[in-house]
Order: structure tokens, then sequence, then C-alpha cells
């Protein structure tokens, strides 16, 4: 087995591992906290710092995997959800607000420095004699298999906490994932994304129009996800169509998961290979029209009074299949508009603007559905969307075997 695909092979088990504790320590707190009597709104602060430690964590996360290395910033991120899963296993009388919070300040930080070494690191991991379309390929496989993960852990973390209680479950899910630091630690090479020089802080703000553009695109594409589906939609499923909270979880979870298996199989859904290389700015542009067709068309039935339940449901399978594509084309374009040395800090940067628009939906959706209803939610969804595809048109495609090369620096 080549050393590129053998490393591959090992980040992805390492991401994988972590990805099911993340989704699984996220169901434990938010279940067990509603059965110590918190309101929802104290259960979602306890998530406040989880979203914004997000922002910060990419933009340092980047600089600092330059420096030190990508594995070992993978490492750090490992070893910090540990100590969060360990925190969380206190007496009851320990769990205040302010605590649980700081417990997901780290999980938040733990998050995403693993998201964005593991991500980065597949660019170290692919020649450039390879060709695009390998890279797109891996990228894919990487992000949406993590993301049908994710959803897994929403069930394992709901399975624990029935079938052995909430504090053995932490201590399970920190176990398990300390054994896979272990074994990852050992068998990864060191320095994996590294630069040569030591780059100064104030570098981790690209200096290339591409990544700027692609990261403001970013902004508004996860932004529009999350304006409707964090706190509009599971709302409107329990309040209006009498679902239940087992119903609500379940079919979010189902709906993370296929998400997550469509990302993977992404590059066969586009067919666009241009003699080995993967999409680029035009592909950016056409899926993220199509997205917003999506949320437009399924507020308009709302509005006519269609069946709800058969509105919601179809629109969201939509949603997710052209959101995911949107997803891996915007995953794989951040590794090929970089460079091998700035890798880490342009993919920091650019989940900086993931999480900001991640932060800010969450916060709108809130707002919207209380002041306009799940309708008003889907509209704002629809502009953020198509200021994501307006802001595409300055995206570059990609030439053959140049991938790194951007002339138009701003």
């Amino acid at each position: 087995m080549e050393q590129g695909l053998r490393n591959y092979l090992i980040i992805t088990g390492g991401y994988w591992s972590f990805t099911i504790t993340d989704g699984a320590i996220r169901m434990l707190v938010v279940l067990y906290f509603h059965l110590l009597g918190y309101s929802p709104f104290e259960v979602a602060m306890l998530f406040l710092f989880y979203e914004f430690f997000g922002i910060v964590t990419n933009l340092v996360g980047g600089w600092l995997g330059a420096r030190i290395g990508l594995n070992l910033t993978m490492h750090i991120g490992m070893g910090l959800q540990v100590v969060a899963l360990a925190a969380l296993c206190v007496p009851d009388a320990w769990l205040s607000v302010p605590y649980v919070m700081f417990a997901q300040a780290l999980s938040g930080i733990a998050k995403d420095l693993n998201k964005m070494s593991a991500k980065a690191s597949v660019k170290t991991m692919v020649s450039d004699e390879s060709g695009g379309s390998r890279l797109f390929k891996w990228v894919a496989i990487l992000t949406g298999s993590k993301n049908a993960l994710k959803g897994a852990g929403f069930f394992v973390g709901a399975a624990l906490l029935e079938w052995i209680g909430f504090r053995a479950a932490l201590g399970a899910l920190a176990g398990m994932l300390l054994l896979v630091l272990i074994i990852t630690a050992s068998l990864l090479p060191t320095g994996v994304g590294r630069m040569k020089s030591k780059p100064r802080f104030t570098q981790v703000f690209s200096t290339i129009g591409a990544i700027n553009r692609l990261s403001a695109a970013r902004f508004f594409l996860f932004g529009s996800r999350d304006v409707w589906f964090v706190v509009g939609l599971p709302v409107f499923l329990y309040q209006l169509l009498g679902w239940s909270f087992t119903q609500v979880g379940a079919f979010m979870a189902l709906w993370v998961i296929g998400y997550g298996l469509v990302q993977a199989t992404a590059p066969r859904i586009i067919k666009r290979t241009h003699h080995g290389q993967g999409p680029g700015g035009g592909s950016a542009r056409l899926w993220a029209f199509a997205l917003a067709l999506l949320p437009a068309g399924i507020a308009l039935g709302l509005q006519q009074e269609w069946p709800p339940n058969i509105v919601l449901i179809v629109g969201l399978i939509l949603f997710g299949v052209v959101f995911a594509v949107n997803s891996a084309v915007h995953s794989y374009l951040i590794l090929a508009y970089s460079d091998h040395e700035r890798v880490s800090m342009n993919v920091g940067f650019y989940y900086m603007a993931n999480a900001g628009g991640r932060l800010v939906g969450t916060v709108l959706s809130g707002w919207a559905y209380q002041t306009q209803g799940l309708e008003g939610c889907l509209w704002w969804s629809t502009a953020f969307v198509l200021l994501a595809a307006l802001i595409s048109f300055g995206l570059p495609e990609i030439k053959a075997n140049t991938e790194a090369r951007q002339p138009d620096h701003v």
C-alpha cells in the first residue's frame, strides 16, 4: 500500500472515531440536561461556546498546524475531547450552566482542531501529478463519511444513555477515543503539513482572492442551512405537526446520515473531471443556484397550504442532496486553491468562515422563527444561498497541474 493512502486511511479512521464522540456528546448533553430540568433556552446556551470557539479555533488552528504539524494538532484535538468528556463525569451538583459551557467550549475547540487537521492533511497526501479527481474523491469520502457518522453518533449517545447511564457513557467514549489517539499517534509520521519557515500569525489571513471568495461563499452556504435547520425546523415539527421528540430526533439524525452519504458520492453525481481535474468555480455557481430553488420552493409550498409533512420531507431530502454536493465542491476547492505550504492556514481560515456562518445562522434561526415563522426562515435561507452563488462568480476554474496557481491577489 502506498504511503499516502496508508496515512489517509489512518487519519480517516481517527476522524471517524472522533466524529462519533462529537455526535454522541451532543445528544447526551441535550437529553440528560433536559432530564435534569433545564429549560430549552438553557440547553441551547450550553452550546453557545461550542460554536463561538469554532471561529477562534479554525483561525488559530491553521496557523498552529503550519508551525507544529497537522498530525500534532489533530491529536491535541483528540486529547481535548477526552478531557471534555471526563469533565462532565462530575456529580450533578457541579453541572452548572457555566461549567457545562466550559466543557462544551473544550469540545468545540477539539472538534475544529480535529476537522481542520484531518481535511488539510489530505492535500499533503495527494501529489500534484495524480490529478484533482483523486483529491476530490478523497476529500468527498472523508467529509461525507464524517457527516454520516455524526448522525450515527446521535444514536450512539442516546443508546448509551439508556443502556449504561450518563457518566458510564461518557467514560466509555473517552476510553475509546484515548485508545484511538494512542494508535494513530504511533502510526502517523511527524511533521505533516508543517511549513519549512515559521509563519507569522498575520499570515493566516489569506491574500489569495479565490480563497477569500470561497470562504465568503462558505459563510453564506452554511448560514443558509442553519437558519432554518437548527431551531425553526425541529420546533415546527414538534409544536405544529405534533411529532414526538423521538420522531424529531430520529428524522434529523437520518437526514444528517443521508446528507453525509450523498456528500461521499458527490464525485459520481457531478461526473466532471476535465482530464483528471475536479470541479471548479462554474460547478460552485451551478449547484448554488440549484440549491436556492429548494428553500424557496418549500416556503411557497407551505404558504400555499400544501400538506406540510409531505412538503417538508420531500423538500428536506432534495435540499440535503443538493446541499451535500455544494459542500463537497467547496471542500475540494479550498484544497485545490491552496499550495502544500499554506494548506493548513488556508483551510483554517476557510473553516473559520464556515463556523461564523453556522453561528449567525443559528442565532438568526431563533429570531426569524419567532418573528416570521418557518416560512420566514426559509426565505432567509434562500437569500443566503443566492449570496453564496453571486460570490461564486469570482471563483476560477482549476487548470491541469496548476491547482495552487492563483494570480488574482487581493
